[in-house]
């Protein structure tokens, strides 16, 4: 029994104390009866699919807002957007309307989007998996049956990327939204603002954000009459091109360069050809790092890509001619004959263009024309010899010495008598072949008996024999001559052809470089 006295005591205590609590704050008390009474008030006959408004033939307005948080990634290849977003959607419920004061003044209420009407918004040219990628959170509702409703998400939509001017272009992505089921008599879209609001927008390190636009779109077709609206907040954005200026540009032309440089090597370093092949194969390797962040199509050609194969092109070509300049290096006399084209143009007319000279002569045009007025006069003079004086001299330079007429040598000639006379005389008849005793005219008749010689006996034999040595010799150093200046002549032409593909190739990859500039929209944007 006394368990039970002092049980009921505590009772009494607590009841007490609640009392005192209620009584001390009579409004809050009041004001959480009032919002539980209006809940149930607004709800119990409530149908959540009825469209909320007056008349049937009304349309519910619904005023379209959005705010951009953050651009989290621009997917080329795969032609994605995927934006962090906060839609703000406004309409008026004539079902949940009240009287402030019949409710304890309360003003708004939190009701989940669930248990009443609200549109069926989605983003039609949504890439999510889940489609609508909003988190629903509570509808904000006021007195005057205004409803708010603020869902965020993480929204993935299709953008189609325009890769021509690339890595120097501007991108507009949509996201378009509008009612899946309703038409435009039935729920009216009406913008909140001209565009989207960027009060939070968190900076994107590649992507600078130009604005969010906004459109009210309505489309009728054929087959119905009622229209079909939808917002539509278009998303412009600008690459920031300071990353692809210096990762991809600046290595690319420094690159090109190398090419270029590579003609001031001599064609005896070995290394000519080598460093082409190598500066080729390394813009390979660069343009694949560039296709691998841009999508797979056939309907543009990125600026980017039509520079790196320009600078391809250039160093393909610089191949080619490196290697026609070390064949023109290494020509002999005994396999190639200068053709007279290349000896007018590598050896005239470009060099005098390029301001070249060879070492003891000075290539001008006076120069040039007299080198060619002097091979005409060469040529006439050639053409004007008769044949049979061509075969005469060919005779007589290159008779053989076996036919020397030994037996007809007269010992006892009387101009050995004064041998320092007639010494040049008889040199130059044993080098011809004539007789070997020449005869003086006057001096004595033919049958008079011949005096001694005073050369030994076959001394004229060992003479002709030195004669065609030296004859031999000289021969042999005027070719070993000629094939020099044959040889240094394709040496020139070759020297020449590296100073021309040095400025070209200067020239090209500078016009080429200034042009994809100059053609771009934008080039630092930062």
């Amino acid at each position: 029994m006394s368990m039970l006295r002092v049980c009921k005591r505590g009772l009494d205590w607590i009841k007490l104390t609640l009392l005192f609590t209620v009584g001390l704050f009579p409004y809050g008390a009041e004001s959480g009866l009032h919002e539980r009474r209006l809940l149930n008030d607004l709800l119990v006959n409530y149908n959540k699919l009825e469209r909320p408004v007056v008349n049937e033939s009304d349309a519910v307005v619904l005023t379209f807002g959005l705010t951009l948080q953050q651009i989290i990634d621009v997917d080329e290849k795969n032609q994605l957007l995927t934006a962090n977003v906060w839609l703000n959607l406004e309409w008026t419920d004539v079902n949940l309307r009240w009287n402030e004061s019949e409710y304890g003044n309360v003003k708004d209420i939190r009701i989940p989007p669930s248990t009443i009407w609200k549109p069926d918004i989605l983003m039609y040219n949504s890439a999510s998996e889940a489609f609508d990628g909003t988190y629903p959170t509570n509808v904000v509702v006021t007195s005057n049956g205004g409803c708010s409703y603020i869902p965020p998400g993480i929204f993935k939509s299709t953008c189609k990327i325009d890769i021509t001017w690339f890595p120097f272009d501007d991108q507009n992505c949509d996201m378009k939204f509008g009612s899946w089921t309703y038409n435009g008599f039935n729920l009216d879209f009406q913008l909140k603002d001209e565009k989207g609001d960027l009060g939070t927008y968190v900076l994107n390190g590649e992507w600078d954000l130009l604005g969010v636009p906004a459109k009210r779109n309505e489309v009728i077709y054929e087959c119905c009459p009622e229209p079909y609206l939808d917002i539509t907040f278009i998303i412009q954005i600008r690459r920031r091109t300071l990353y692809y200026f210096f990762n991809l540009i600046v290595p690319c032309v420094l690159i090109a360069s190398m090419a270029v440089l590579g003609f001031t090597l001599p064609p005896d370093s070995g290394e000519k050809l080598s460093l082409g092949v190598t500066v080729l194969l390394s813009l390979t390797v660069f343009q694949e790092s560039v296709s691998d962040s841009m999508p797979i199509t056939s309907l543009q050609i990125p600026l980017l890509g039509t520079y790196f194969n320009c600078i391809m092109f250039m160093v393909a070509s610089s191949v080619v001619t490196t290697i026609m300049i070390l064949n023109y290096h290494h020509r002999l006399a005994d396999t190639h004959e200068m053709p007279d084209w290349v000896r007018v143009l590598f050896l005239q007319w470009i060099p005098w263009l390029l301001r070249m000279s060879r070492p003891g002569e000075k290539i001008t045009r006076k120069t040039i024309m007299m080198q060619n007025k002097m091979k005409e006069l060469d040529l006439k003079e050639k053409s004007s010899k008769s044949l049979l004086a061509n075969v005469l001299d060919m005779d007589d330079d290159f008779r053989p010495s076996s036919t020397l007429p030994h037996s007809h040598v007269h010992p006892h000639h009387p101009s050995h008598a004064h041998p320092q006379q007639n010494n040049g005389g008889f040199i130059r008849q044993m080098s011809v072949d004539r007789e070997p005793w020449p005869r003086v005219s006057g001096n004595l008749p033919p049958q008079q008996e011949e005096v001694p010689s005073t050369f030994p006996p076959g001394a004229h034999r060992e003479l002709s024999l030195i004669l065609k040595e030296i004859k031999i010799i000289t021969d042999k150093i005027r070719d070993d001559e000629e094939a020099a200046a044959i040889e240094n002549d394709w040496k020139f032409a070759a020297m020449v052809l590296d100073r021309l593909c040095l400025i070209v190739f200067t020239l090209f990859t500078i016009v080429a470089t200034v042009a994809v500039l100059a053609a771009a929209p934008h080039v630092i944007v930062t």
